[in-house]
């Protein structure tokens, strides 16, 4: 079993071969600092190593899955007199928790409800597979905020539900709600919110169902096409040009 005693911000729960791993700081509406997606990057980094978890589900405790960026304490943000190789490492935080989401060996789930705002929406549609409760809505509100989409999401957008749908929710920054993300394929399905964990638990035992070989193999075709894709990726730059604008005082605060 993972020790779930060793991350504060998150609650972890195995139950047989699905590992459920919840952002757990409810009264934030979990919202995201730099420990919440570190702790995010080891869970989903720590389950390369275990044969026994198939399935990992994200989601979040309380009233939504994740409001964003912690105002109080916001991500990603060095300290000016840190050096260039440690701004970039602290700007690359939420980056490394949505890359090791994607680059999980288990099948991943995201439980999506409430607001999945900014680097929270980024984390579910970093996941395999996204399930929400009819009152999700997703926004992306860097733009409208004065810093460009950072942490690899344009090119996840771009994947995941294609350039034109991506270009509308990154540079507007409007909200898109339930259905509209299943329409545009941020979500997989939508149920009530009282049905969210019934069927959250009916995706995992189907999925539980099929073969593992030809599902982690499966897996591993689809990643290993993303990464033939990120050959003219830039997104490995975002944290150079976040910093820059960061020092520069070009983003709003």
């Amino acid at each position: 079993m993972i020790d779930g005693d060793s991350f504060e911000n998150l609650a972890l729960e195995q139950r047989g071969a699905v590992l459920h791993v919840s952002i757990n700081r409810p009264k934030l509406l979990n919202a995201l600092d730099d420990q919440t997606l570190t702790e995010i990057a080891v869970a989903f980094d720590t389950v390369r190593t275990r044969a026994d978890i198939r399935i990992v589900v994200l989601g979040g405790n309380g009233r939504a899955f994740s409001a964003g960026a912690d105002l109080r304490n916001p991500p990603g943000r060095p300290r000016p007199e840190s050096s260039f190789r440690q701004r970039r490492s602290v700007a690359e935080t939420g980056h490394r928790a949505c890359q090791a989401i994607a680059a999980c060996e288990a099948v991943t789930v995201a439980r999506v409800h409430g607001h999945a705002i900014g680097g929270g929406a980024l984390l579910a549609i970093s996941c395999d597979f996204r399930i929400g409760a009819e009152d999700v809505e997703f926004s992306l509100p860097e733009v409208k905020l004065g810093q460009p989409l950072s942490w690899g999401g344009t090119p996840l957008l771009i994947k995941e539900i294609g350039a034109a749908r991506a270009r509308e929710m990154i540079i507007t920054g409007q909200p898109v709600g339930a259905r509209r993300a299943e329409q545009f394929g941020l979500l997989h399905t939508v149920v009530p919110a009282s049905a969210l964990n019934a069927e959250v638990a009916s995706w995992t035992s189907h999925l539980l169902g099929i073969p593992e070989g030809p599902v982690a193999a499966t897996k591993q075709q689809f990643q290993r096409y993303a990464a033939a894709t990120r050959l003219a990726d830039l997104s490995e730059t975002d944290s150079d040009i976040f910093t820059a604008m960061i020092e520069t005082g070009a983003t709003a605060r």
